[in-house]
């Protein structure tokens, strides 16, 4: 069976009902994707948890090395991550109770979506959530 996100609707719903959201490959670099997607969702008053385990601190959040160490509930896994890499990342979304497994723009994984949808999870795959958030949710600020 071919995989298909869910309807724009649900991705409304989802963000509507997001609180903190793990980003998965956070840089602290300002020129990256990440850094820049995660800004753009933290200035429309999301809570961003960074994950990256080479840093402290990123947008003014503490760092976590993975999503197990993170002391509070994630509603989205965000993950800047390559394909090959996020099957483990699904693995441990599962593991802490995450609502969505979400997978950046040019990101997908066959495996990653079936361990996450196994373990209850919402899968978005190939989307980017400051683009989908902007354009579903045009008048959300923080």
């Amino acid at each position: 069976m071919s995989f298909e996100n869910p309807t724009r609707e649900e991705i409304k719903k989802l963000l509507e009902g997001a609180g903190n959201i793990a980003v998965v490959g956070l840089s602290d670099n300002p020129e990256r994707t990440s850094h820049m997607v995660a800004q753009a969702m933290q200035a429309r008053g999301y809570r961003i948890i960074p994950v990256n385990p080479n840093a402290e601190e990123i947008l003014g959040e503490r760092c976590y090395p993975s999503l197990s160490a993170i002391p509070e509930p994630v509603d989205i896994v965000n993950v800047f991550r390559r394909s090959e890499h996020t099957p483990p990342v699904a693995e441990e979304a599962v593991k802490i109770g995450a609502k969505v497994l979400w997978l950046q723009l040019g990101i997908a994984s066959d495996e990653a979506a079936r361990i996450a949808q196994e373990g209850g999870l919402t899968v978005i795959m190939d989307r980017c959530i400051k683009v989908e958030d902007a354009v579903l949710r045009p008048n959300r600020s923080s």
